[in-house]
């Protein structure tokens, strides 16, 4: 499981705000649609990324006459973890449907673990908070501590070792970025896409309950296509989708000798 946008923070608010307000402060172009297209990885790394973006380059170089470097990097990345310390509880709320489906899917002796582009530190005040409004997982690994975050496969790996989990063939990703159905994927796992409450499909609650549907089914299905593109082995709308998903998983192993 990850977190924002797909066990708690409906839509991914949290970092997104960070972000925006982070490089606001030295007046770079950051967009709320270049924030996005790099969330799921680390979020050190996700600043590297933004800076990376040609329009910024290009606006930090004409701004202070040289090209960006490391120093400005972890600049920003002190003024993202300001502004995220100060909202992360907030931004805790489990989604709908998701504290129901782990507790059905508990029962049934599965084991949630998570991964995160969140660091330990910031786990620690995303953990106890949803963990008072009724989501608690067995595991948690940030990529503090490992050779990379997403899209590499490492979380996923220490998650099977701390778990005891001895065939990748009983474990599913799920997550709502396109960083985590890599990480999927890089690790041979069942990845799996949730849309709704999603940071691709980008949308509070309250705006998927007022648009009009044929909207809101395009979009779906956009977001739906780019995450089979990027290796999805299937891709749901809602959490609660997928105790069934997961009986069809293991059918299907059955049926091809796999465990």
């Amino acid at each position: 499981m990850d977190w924002a946008g797909t066990s708690v923070d409906y839509g991914c608010f949290a970092p997104v705000a960070a972000f925006l307000e982070s490089f606001a402060e030295i007046g770079m172009p950051v967009d709320e649609a270049s924030v996005r297209a790099h969330m799921g990885l680390s979020k050190i790394e996700e600043v590297r990324a933004l800076f990376r973006i040609p329009a910024v380059s290009q606006a930090f170089r004409s701004k202070y006459g040289r090209d960006f470097n490391e120093e400005d990097v972890q600049s920003r990345y002190a003024a993202f973890q300001k502004v995220l310390f100060s909202t992360l509880e907030k931004y805790s709320e489990p989604i709908p449907g998701v504290v129901e489906t782990v507790s059905a899917l508990r029962s049934q002796g599965i084991k949630f673990g998570s991964t995160t582009g969140y660091t330990g530190k910031m786990m620690e005040v995303v953990m106890p908070a949803a963990a008072a409004k009724g989501y608690v997982i067995d595991n948690c690994v940030t990529s503090d501590c490992l050779p990379a975050g997403r899209p590499s496969p490492y979380m996923i790996y220490r998650n099977m070792c701390d778990l005891a989990i001895p065939s990748r063939f009983s474990v599913l990703k799920f997550g709502d970025t396109i960083a985590d159905i890599r990480e999927g994927v890089n690790a041979g796992v069942w990845s799996v896409g949730v849309i709704l409450g999603s940071n691709e499909l980008a949308l509070t609650r309250e705006e998927v309950e007022s648009m009009p549907e044929p909207e809101l089914k395009h979009r779906m299905l956009e977001v739906r296509n780019r995450m089979y593109a990027a290796g999805a082995d299937y891709v749901v709308d809602s959490m609660q989708e997928l105790p069934a998903l997961i009986d069809s998983i293991n059918q299907r192993m059955d049926q091809q000798g796999i465990r």
